[in-house]
């Protein structure tokens, strides 16, 4: 039982690494192609940094998401929310 436990826990893991790469990838490559589009049609106003700014930082917190806040330590960090929340709760 705990192999399937630990099985299903490292699938979770990797399914998410995987669409975090995959994320990466389409915001690289549709970023590249609005730089390009920016360049040639309206050189002299560099529009292109607002959506690479604002994708960026969704980007980022997916990043955070997937590798600092995954597993274990957010389950920890949901336990003591959940906990927090149960005393309000009790007052």
């Amino acid at each position: 039982m705990e192999k399937d436990e630990t099985y299903q826990r490292a699938r979770k893991r990797v399914e998410a690494k995987i669409g975090f790469y995959i994320h990466l990838s389409v915001y690289v490559g549709v970023n590249v192609l609005l730089i390009i589009i920016n360049l040639l049609t309206s050189p002299h106003y560099l529009w292109f940094i607002w959506p690479v700014m604002g994708w960026g930082i969704g980007l980022f917190f997916h990043g955070m998401a997937t590798f600092i806040f995954s597993g274990r330590k957010f389950k920890e960090i949901r336990d003591r929310m959940i906990e927090k929340e149960i005393k309000r709760e009790n007052r």
